[in-house]
């Protein structure tokens, strides 16, 4: 009997490609300080993140690590993710959180319910995006808050030719065109397939626009220089940005 292939994440849909990926992905980001998350992401983050107001929406919460994190400061969270696996372990990890299955461009909230919405490292990991987008702003009040965290464009768009600290940086194809992409990963024993979308910052702030979104603030991160000596890894990401950080508000009169 032939063994049977793995199967080609590339070609489902995104949420499904993650659902395929889910107990993978909760075993790396779960790992104590090996996910970027631990080591400099979710700080840097946090600084545009708003103060605990009515509602904050937690879009593409994955296992919950983010909302359960906002939850511990005074955040009241309605957390959402298209993945079964993932809702299912949030849940465990906490009982009292409302965890539940819902794409990003359906969410089942009221209209303008929340204050603040999060995206933290998932709108890059969705079909829809200008739906996705638009439905943010749905659930949003006038002046609410979206911060978005997502793979840098530059980061995305193309990679290093020879050791990352020395050798050329190199998009090959075009940047300002959108792609899917599929970026098979192994670090001390782990696999982790990343299924996503390339879109330019061009892309993003015309979405961002078209949802009736004003940017606040925008912020290129490199990896810290704590964390490259540390690590011995990340050393070409000193010298480009590695995530993108937006905080925007919606405006009914732009």
């Amino acid at each position: 009997m032939s063994e049977a292939k793995p199967a080609d994440t590339s070609t489902m849909a995104l949420h499904d490609a993650w659902e395929h990926e889910a107990l993978k992905w909760i075993e790396w980001v779960r790992k104590p300080n090996f996910d970027s998350y631990w080591t400099f992401h979710r700080d840097q983050f946090l600084e545009l993140v708003p103060a605990p107001g009515i509602l904050t929406v937690d879009v593409g919460c994955g296992e919950g690590r983010f909302s359960r994190h906002l939850n511990e400061l005074g955040h009241k969270m309605a957390s959402f993710d298209p993945s079964r696996t993932m809702i299912e372990h949030a849940k465990e990890s906490d009982p009292n959180g409302r965890y539940e299955i819902a794409q990003a461009h359906v969410m089942p909230l009221d209209n303008a319910c929340a204050d603040l919405a999060v995206a933290f490292m998932s709108l890059h990991d969705v079909d829809q995006l200008q739906s996705s987008i638009d439905e943010i702003a749905r659930v949003l009040g006038e002046r609410g808050k979206l911060c978005m965290a997502i793979v840098h464009p530059l980061n995305s768009a193309g990679s290093f030719r020879g050791p990352s600290s020395t050798g050329e940086y190199v998009i090959e194809g075009s940047y300002l065109e959108s792609f899917r992409y599929s970026m098979p990963m192994e670090r001390e024993g782990l696999e982790m397939t990343f299924n996503s979308m390339h879109h330019s910052i061009d892309r993003y702030s015309r979405c961002l626009e078209e949802a009736g979104f004003l940017i606040q603030a925008l912020r290129e991160h490199p990896v810290p220089a704590k964390v490259i000596i540390e690590s011995g890894r990340y050393i070409g990401w000193s010298r480009l940005p590695l995530f993108l950080h937006i905080k925007a508000v919606k405006l009914t009169h732009l």
